[in-house]
Order: C-alpha cells, then sequence, then structure tokens
C-alpha cells in the first residue's frame, strides 16, 4: 500500500471525472484520477456532440474526452488505468482497493458513468460480438451494404442509426411506442433519411443464427403478432445501468442502481461526492456531467479545507 495519502480520489475518467480532476488540481489538492479505461465511455463512443457550447461545427467525443485530460494533466493531475474493485470507508481515510493496489484518501469523487443496458433476450448474449453491438461508433464500418436493426427511439437510438446509415442500406429502428422520444432535430433528419425505417409499437423478442447474426423476431406489442425480419446486425440502445456495482454497501443507492446525492454532489457518506451519469438526476448530457464534476469538486475542497483546520487548531 502507498504511504501517501491523496486529498481527492477520483474514480472515472469520462467528463465529469475529468472536469473534477481539473478543478481539484487547479485547486492545489494531492489528486489522483483512477481509470478503467477498457469500458468505453458513452462520450467517448459519440460520432459528434453537436450540443456541447462552443463548438458549433460540433466536436467528436473522442477529442472532446482527450481536450478534458489534456487540461487536467496540464493543471498536475495524476491519472491511472485501473480497474477499482473495493472501497473500505472510515471517518478517518477511505481506502480505494485495485487489482494491483491500494490508495487512501481523505475523499472520493465517485464518477464512473453508466454502461449500455441489455435486454436479456435469446441470443442477445450469445451473438455479442458476432452481430449484436451497443455502440455504432465502433462497428457501423462493418456492415456496408447491409442491413442492421436498431433497438430504442431515444436519442441514444436515433443519433446511432443515423450513423449507421452512412454504411448500412437500410437501417430498421424498432420501438416500442407509436412515436420517438429522440429530440426534435434528431427526429427530423431520421425521418427525412430514405434509408431509415420505423417498425412501430414493437419490441425485440429474439435473435437468431448460426454463427452470426442473421434474423431478429420482432413482437407487435399492440396485436401480439411476431414477425421474423433477416438482418445482419442488432444495434441496442435501450437505456443504461450505472457503474456502481462495487458502491452496494458503501453508498445508498436508488431501485436502478444510481447514487443519490444532494445539490452538492454529497452522497449519504462523509467525504464522498457523486457527478455524472452514475448519479440519480433529470439530464444525463455532458455538459451536466461537467457541471456535476465542478460541483463535486469544489465540495470536495471546502471537506477537506474543513478537515485540515480541524486537525490544525488541535
Amino acid at each position: 500500500m502507498e504511504d501517501k495519502i491523496y486529498d481527492v480520489i477520483i474514480i472515472g475518467g469520462g467528463p465529469a471525472g475529468l472536469t473534477a480532476g481539473i478543478y481539484v488540481s487547479r485547486a492545489r489538492l494531492k489528486s489522483l484520477l483512477i481509470d478503467n479505461y477498457a469500458i468505453f465511455g458513452q462520450a467517448v463512443s459519440a460520432d459528434i456532440i453537436e450540443n456541447y457550447p462552443g463548438f458549433p461545427d460540433g466536436i467528436s467525443g473522442v477529442q472532446l474526452v482527450l481536450n478534458f485530460r489534456s487540461q487536467a494533466e496540464k493543471f498536475g493531475l495524476k491519472i491511472i488505468s485501473d480497474v477499482v474493485v473495493l472501497i473500505n470507508y472510515t471517518e478517518k481515510k477511505i481506502e480505494v482497493k485495485t487489482d494491483g493496489k491500494i490508495y487512501s484518501a481523505l475523499s472520493l469523487i465517485i464518477a464512473t458513468g453508466a454502461k449500455p443496458k441489455q435486454l436479456g433476450i435469446p441470443g442477445e448474449k450469445e451473438f455479442m460480438g458476432r452481430g449484436v453491438s451497443y455502440c455504432a461508433t465502433c462497428d457501423a464500418a462493418l456492415y456496408k451494404n447491409k442491413t442492421v436493426a436498431v433497438i430504442g427511439g431515444g436519442d441514444t437510438a436515433i443519433e446511432e442509426a443515423l450513423i449507421l446509415t452512412k454504411f448500412a442500406d437500410n437501417v430498421l429502428v424498432v420501438h416500442r411506442r407509436n412515436k420517438l422520444r429522440a429530440t426534435k432535430i434528431l427526429q427530423e433528419r431520421a425521418v427525412a433519411n430514405k434509408k431509415i425505417n420505423f417498425i412501430w409499437n414493437s419490441r425485440l423478442v429474439e435473435i437468431k443464427g448460426d454463427k452470426k447474426v442473421e434474423s431478429v423476431l420482432v413482437e407487435n406489442i399492440l396485436t401480439s403478432v411476431k414477425t421474423k425480419m433477416n438482418v445482419d446486425g442488432v444495434f441496442m440502445f435501450v437505456g443504461y445501468h450505472p457503474n456502481t456495482e462495487y458502491l452496494t454497501n458503501i453508498l445508498k443507492l436508488d431501485e436502478n442502481g444510481y447514487t443519490i446525492t444532494d445539490d452538492e454532489m454529497k452522497t449519504d457518506r462523509v467525504g464522498i461526492f457523486a457527478a455524472g451519469d452514475c448519479r440519480k438526476k433529470l439530464l444525463k448530457q455532458v455538459i451536466t456531467a461537467c457541471s456535476d464534476g465542478a460541483i463535486a469538486a469544489f465540495s470536495a475542497e471546502k471537506y477537506i479545507d474543513k478537515l485540515k483546520e480541524m486537525e490544525y487548531n488541535r
């Protein structure tokens, strides 16, 4: 175990974690950011982000996050790649155990984001990586001149469907409702795109194939009629699940596993803060993740200042 005790350890290297890193580093707090870069973050998987202020022509998710990281490192933030497996909490310090080491800190910022939900239907797990994907930015080029199904009707689903039209000949959007939930501008683009066809009031019930995906079984939720559709790939965008499994016995989580905080990003544990898409909140976007990260860092700074003042006055 390292002898040094950090003022702040940040877990997660997405927009929330890196923004927190910028703020705590500028506050000259002894800080460490731990991130598992084997997990493809939501921001990084975005082909282009159009609604982040300051970039009127948009910017790729990868470039935006690289900019965040460069800025954080410029102010002296130490960043390592490792997998956090356990957190030990006491009122005096917090221990973060990874695959390789144990790190100690006076405070902790949780910013581990969320991962795509799985439907848990037959064929989904079996064909993962063989036709089932959760990232069009990563895999769209594999489906040139082919037919793919996109499951979902929110912003992410429609953004990814539009990316797929750059390669696939036919993109089937399967949605449980009779209208999309995506923002109006994305809806307009999708409806205007001749490569996109909508399968309304329907849900995916099975994925079939031999060595790779060959077809899907789709059920109309109004009539219960099931239809087989030949496709070469299936892209799932039915929501997200927070990366908080390691926090179950440490923090109070809601019924869906999201961390619960107040407006200052404080959790139910003194000295532990949460930010970004792992936190229960109304809007999950890069800009709100950055806001969360800044607030969490400021709250952590005030907490550390108070601790050190108490220690000085003893």
